[in-house]
C-alpha cells in the first residue's frame, strides 16, 4: 500500500508539471507560482482514498493480473482526476459555509492575499479536469463516456450541495423541512456518487465494460456512500473531537 501510494504522489508530479506548462495559457512565474501553490494547499492533502479507488477497483476487474505502467498510470491519472474533483468541492464549500479550517489548516479563502481568489481557483481546479482527460485519455475508446460520467456526477454533487444548502439557510430554523427522505437525498447526491460510485465507474470504463450493464454495482455503492455520509454527520454532532475517532474513520 506505501508503494502504491507513492507511486501515485509521483503521477501527481507528472500531472502538476503537465498543467502548469499548459500551452493554452502564456504562464507568467507568478502565475505558476500561484497555481502550483494552490494546487499543493487542496490537491494531495487527504487521504487519497478515493483516487487510490480507481487502483484498486481496476486491478480487481483485471482478476489479480498484474498491471503494467501504463495502466497504472493512467488508473492513477483518473485517480487523481477525481482528487481533484474533491479538491473542487471543498474549496468553494468552504466558502459556502464560511468555515475556518480543513484537514488541519486554514480553509484556502482564509489563507492571508487569497481570499475570494478561492472562488477562481476553485473553477480553475474544476477546469484542469478535462485538460487531464484530454492530454490522458482522448485516443482512448472510452473517451466519451469518461468525460460524460464525470459532467454527470459534478451535476449530482452540485444539485446535492444546492439541497443542502437552501435547506439550512442561514439565520433560519425551520426543522420541519429537515426529512429523512430530504436528508437521504441530500447524502445520497452530494457525498455518494462522486467519492464511492465514481472511482469504480472509471474503473470499469478503463477495464471496456459499460456501465450500463452495471446498474446494480451503481446502486451498491451508492448505498455505500449514504451510509458513509450518515456516518460522518453523526460524528459531527456527536463524534468527541479529543478521542480524533472521526478523523481516523473518514474517506
Amino acid at each position: 500500500m506505501a508503494d502504491l501510494k507513492s507511486t501515485f504522489l509521483n503521477v501527481y508530479s507528472v500531472l502538476k508539471s503537465e498543467l502548469l506548462h499548459d500551452p493554452a495559457f502564456e504562464w507568467s512565474e507568478d502565475s505558476r507560482q500561484w497555481v502550483d501553490r494552490m494546487l499543493d494547499y487542496n490537491v494531495p492533502g487527504g487521504k487519497l482514498n478515493r483516487g487510490l479507488s480507481v487502483i484498486d477497483s481496476y486491478r480487481l476487474l483485471k482478476e489479480g493480473q498484474a498491471l503494467n505502467d501504463d495502466e497504472i498510470f493512467q488508473a492513477s491519472a483518473l485517480g487523481w482526476c477525481i482528487e481533484w474533483l474533491q479538491a473542487y468541492f471543498l474549496v468553494l464549500d468552504d466558502i459556502m459555509d464560511n468555515s475556518h479550517t480543513r484537514r488541519g489548516q486554514p480553509c484556502w479563502y482564509r489563507v492571508p492575499k487569497v481570499g475570494m481568489i478561492a472562488a477562481n481557483d476553485g473553477v480553475l481546479l474544476r477546469n484542469h479536469i478535462p485538460r487531464i482527460l484530454r492530454k490522458h485519455f482522448k485516443g482512448k475508446p472510452y473517451y466519451v463516456e469518461l468525460l460524460d460520467l464525470f459532467n454527470e456526477v459534478e451535476f449530482q454533487t452540485a444539485a446535492g450541495q444546492m439541497i443542502d444548502l437552501i435547506t439550512t439557510l442561514e439565520g433560519e430554523k425551520d426543522l420541519s423541512k429537515y426529512t429523512l427522505s430530504l436528508h437521504r437525498r441530500i447524502v445520497q447526491y452530494k457525498t455518494a456518487y462522486y467519492s464511492f460510485y465514481l472511482p469504480v465507474a472509471c474503473a470499469l470504463l478503463m477495464a471496456g465494460e459499460n456501465l450500463d450493464n452495471h446498474v446494480d454495482v451503481k446502486n451498491i455503492l451508492v448505498e455505500m456512500g449514504t451510509y458513509f455520509q450518515v456516518q460522518d454527520d453523526y460524528l459531527d454532532c456527536f463524534g468527541d473531537p479529543e478521542t480524533n475517532w472521526k478523523d481516523r474513520h473518514r474517506y
